[in-house]
């Protein structure tokens, strides 16, 4: 079931599969690794709900809300 990663709750695990991003964001996004077929979970929220921490390619990234709100995932079964 394909959702955006920003819907994405705190332990759940997703696999990319688009990015919706344009210009610089995306170019940033792909070379931190977010390419289709990568796994990202979702690790942290703060307190007032943007910034939220994932870890992806065994780093730990903190992306705005609007930002995750165009990238296309697959969540994982739990």
């Amino acid at each position: 079931m394909n959702k955006t990663l920003d819907s994405l709750q705190v332990g759940q695990s997703a696999i990319i599969v688009k990015l919706e991003n344009q210009g610089s964001i995306r170019r940033r996004l792909l070379d931190m690794g977010m390419t289709p077929g990568t796994m990202i979970q979702c690790v942290l929220v703060s307190p007032f709900l943007d910034p939220v921490a994932y870890k992806i390619r065994n780093a730990v990234v903190a992306l705005r809300r609007d930002d995750s709100k165009q990238i296309i995932v697959e969540v994982m079964d739990e």
